[in-house]
């Protein structure tokens, strides 16, 4: 047996004042889901989104599905959270005919795996009506901001409130935590980057000479050439799919920036419903090097197709600006908007 004070340190038990799990080595754990439903009900329960347009209120929390856990290993804090929450609303707008419009709220992925700006906020309305999907827009366009402001609360409470005093003292003095939480989310601006990191290294060399390819895909969606076209052009659409803020001018030479600036460029050509040409470029290429996007819209008698085409692809980038279409463009307008759902 060692001497008292010569042993393992990690198990030293009078570098602990209360002589448990000493210099934080064990893994220890703490459930975080009461906690957590009473925390979300806090924070959306009663909030309000609301304009000169409108204003809406979040009503009950109907569904709160999930868990949360705490961990503490060697003295660093890992968090687990997976939350599927739905939510009532009830709304009018401000010069409308109805006095109350009644929707749901669905909040289908806020967990540790998801950035903030990645958390999906959708809206639907109880009954159609042309008030309804008026109010609907201005869900898609002014409520996930406020909505994942919340949500930020809600992890950053977690992560700084909850999880006091899982971090035990030793004898050098205090912890502390901030420094020690193990932050398992990622965002829109990594996955953009995961694969380009190597590359911007080599920047010079590529402006020398870069490699292009053309890419081709075509899309069916449930829906009108006109709405479609909308979904691409109009601000509020725009920004209801990209669950951020957007700029854009739908009009020849007119600007567009999307997804915080790492997407951008202008408008070419625009035909009403049916094409959409673009100057486009993602951030991460090569400096000043655009490509053509060219967007045929083709209504036909029970859907949509649109048929992508982009010219000016940097050959390194061809395979994540392909893959980058489906999950920042397509998929998030069926989803946002319905369009996706094809009855045989």
């Amino acid at each position: 047996m060692a001497k008292w004070g010569e042993g393992d340190p990690r198990w030293i038990v009078e570098e602990r004042p209360d002589a448990t799990n000493v210099n934080n080595w064990h893994w220890t754990e703490k459930n975080a889901c009461s906690w957590s439903t009473e925390k979300l009900k806090d924070l959306l329960m009663g909030m309000q989104i609301e304009s000169e347009v409108a204003i809406v209120t979040l009503t009950e929390m109907d569904k709160c599905e999930g868990e949360a856990v705490v961990n503490n290993r060697k003295g660093k804090l890992i968090f687990f959270y997976e939350w599927d929450i739905t939510m009532s609303w009830k709304g009018r707008l401000t010069n409308g005919t109805v006095e109350c419009i009644e929707g749901k709220m669905n909040i289908p992925n806020l967990s540790e795996e998801n950035d903030v700006k990645e958390i999906e906020v959708n809206f639907t309305t109880k009954e159609k009506s042309v008030d309804g999907d008026i109010l609907k827009s201005f869900l898609h366009a002014e409520g996930p901001g406020k909505v994942k402001e919340k949500l930020s609360c809600y992890i950053s409470s977690l992560k700084e409130e909850f999880s006091k005093g899982m971090i035990l003292p030793k004898k050098d003095g205090p912890v502390n935590n901030e420094s020690q939480i193990s932050n398992l989310s990622s965002g829109f601006n990594k996955k953009m980057q995961m694969n380009s990191v190597n590359k911007l290294e080599d920047s010079n060399e590529k402006q020398k000479k870069t490699d292009t390819t053309t890419l081709n895909s075509s899309h069916n969606f449930q829906c009108t050439g006109a709405e479609l076209f909308r979904a691409l052009t109009d601000i509020q659409m725009v920004t209801a799919f990209t669950n951020g803020p957007v700029k854009i001018e739908p009009k020849k030479n007119g600007k567009f920036e999307l997804f915080g600036g790492n997407v951008h460029g202008e408008f070419v050509e625009l035909v009403e419903h049916k094409k959409i040409v673009q100057k486009w470029r993602s951030k991460l290429w090569p400096a000043n090097h655009y490509s053509t996007v060219t967007m045929t819209i083709d209504q036909q008698q029970d859907h949509t197709n649109l048929r992508l085409t982009q010219s000016g692809v940097p050959q390194s980038e061809a395979d994540g600006t392909l893959e980058n279409w489906d999950r920042f463009y397509w998929e998030p307008i069926k989803r946002t908007f319905g369009w996706g759902t094809f009855f045989m």
